[in-house]
Formats: C-alpha cells, structure tokens, sequence
C-alpha cells in the first residue's frame, strides 16, 4: 500500500489537483484556531495532546476498519492521507514564482520571493550567486523535509506516524514563524528527523559525487550534534558540482543544480520502495 499510495500522492501532486481548501497547512491551521487556544499551547500537557490528537484518531479509526471489505476503505484512507500530506502548492508557487524573476531579470523580486519560500529561515545572501546557492540548498532542504521525510515516515509508520510527522512540523514551523515560546516543539522535531535526516543525505551521496561527499556525510552523521539542515544542504552541496557557467541566470544555476540532485535522490528512494515491495519487506 505505500508504494502505492506514494505513486497516486505523486501524481496528484503533480498535476495540482488538489484544492487549496484541501491542503494539509490550511487543515492544520483551522484545527489548531479551532481547537486550542495560545494559553492551551503554552503548557507542555497543550501542545503534546495537540500533536497526539490527529494521530491517535486516526489509529482509531484504522483500528476500527480494519480488514473491512478487502481492506479497501483502508487502502482508500492511505491514499488520501498520503495526497494531503504530500501536496505542498503554495511551496511550488513560491518557487514558480522566484525562478519567472530569475528568467526575466528581476533581481528585486528573487530575493523577495526567496525569503518567502522559507521564512523560518534567514536569507543572508548579497549578490545573485549567493542568493542562487542559498535558495539551492533551501530546495534541498525544502524536499527533504516535505517530500522525502514524509515519504519515509509513511512507508515506516503508515498513515499515522506521517500524520504525527507533518502535525510537529507544522507546530513547529508555525512556533518559528511567529516568535512564540511552545514548548516539546524543537525537541521532538530533531529526534523525529534525527534518522530520516542522516538516510536522505546518503542518498545524495549515492545520487551525486560519492568521493566528495561521502566524507562530509560521515563527518555529519556519526556527530549526534549535528543540526538536520546542516545535513542535508551541505552534503547536497558536496554531492552536486555547481555550474561556474549556463544559460541560466545567475540566481537560479545553482539552485537548479540542487534541485536535480534532489530529485535523482527521490527518484532512488522510490527505486529502493519498490525492491522492497517486490519482496514483500514492505507491504
């Protein structure tokens, strides 16, 4: 069922079908003003039954269906969660958007839209290659931890842990985003990421130049201290050789650069899903 659902998440995706009344951000946002106050989400009690809750009901009700009917109304539920979990639109519009700027020479706008596209993050770049390889590790970083995190947590955990997964991320991002105190956040997003982090960026190893980042990768996974991000962009950045000279604006060689990377690493991980569905490790 994960290869499968993860193939029609894909699709979807994709071809943006999806409605934005349907995507994960805004459900999450409307639970939380719903649901739980800034004073409940103070307290640690708050925030872990906020980030149970989605989880927890929805083992419930997978408990409760299970091997209903051929097990259709759960293959039904895998798909749907794995297509709201996946789909990130307003990440792709962003992106869209900077590399039209890039195209058309608006200088201005790139580094407008660059800090939009990841807003938890500073922007330090001053000249357009720093803002092309800044925004290249930022996609990097952006399909790890929306597309490849998920993807593994979904094939591991199933519909639950990708749930659990996406709901600390938003909290997280949401906790960063707006200069507020939640507690449990920071924590148990880095043991959540600690593996997925360390297993992504080996396949950047495998899927760019091994004998230049295989080292890097090794300095970085064996220290436990080491920050998620700093993973996966640095390796990423030793795993691709940078363009010095293309077509391409300035602002975005590098940024597409990074980005081919991370879809070749996607594309292995796939690859690897279904070795092991063939035999039958993964269901």
């Amino acid at each position: 069922m994960a290869l499968f659902s993860l193939l029609v998440a894909i699709i979807i995706e994709r071809l943006k079908l999806l409605p934005d009344a349907l995507q994960l951000d805004n459900g999450l946002r409307w639970y939380q003003r719903h649901f739980f106050t800034s004073n409940l989400l103070q307290s640690s009690g708050g925030m872990l039954l906020a980030l149970l809750f989605p989880a927890v009901s929805l083992a419930v009700v997978l408990w409760v269906i299970r091997d209903q009917f051929l097990g259709l109304p759960t293959l039904i539920i895998w798909v749907i969660l794995a297509t709201v979990c996946f789909s990130h639109q307003r990440q792709r519009a962003v992106f869209k958007r900077y590399m039209q700027a890039a195209c058309r020479g608006d200088v201005e706008a790139c580094f407008l839209y660059a800090r939009e596209l990841d807003c938890t993050d500073c922007l330090d770049a001053v000249s357009e290659k720093e803002l092309g390889a800044r925004v290249g590790q930022m996609a990097a970083w952006i399909n790890y931890r929306y597309y490849a995190a998920v993807a593994l947590f979904l094939i591991v955990f199933g519909p639950v842990g990708v749930v659990f997964y996406c709901t600390v991320r938003f909290f997280a991002e949401e906790r960063k985003r707006q200069g507020l105190q939640w507690p449990l956040l920071p924590g148990l997003l880095y043991v959540l990421d600690w593996l997925p982090v360390r297993l992504v960026a080996l396949g950047y190893v495998f899927s760019g130049q091994f004998s230049a980042s295989f080292g890097r990768w090794r300095e970085l996974a064996l220290d436990w201290r080491s920050r998620p991000r700093k993973i996966i962009t640095d390796v990423a950045v030793a795993a691709e050789e940078m363009p010095e000279a293309s077509e391409a604006p300035v602002c975005v060689r590098s940024t597409i650069a990074l980005l081919t990377l991370s879809k070749r690493n996607f594309v292995l991980l796939l690859t690897i899903l279904s070795l092991l569905t063939i035999f039958g490790l993964v269901r």
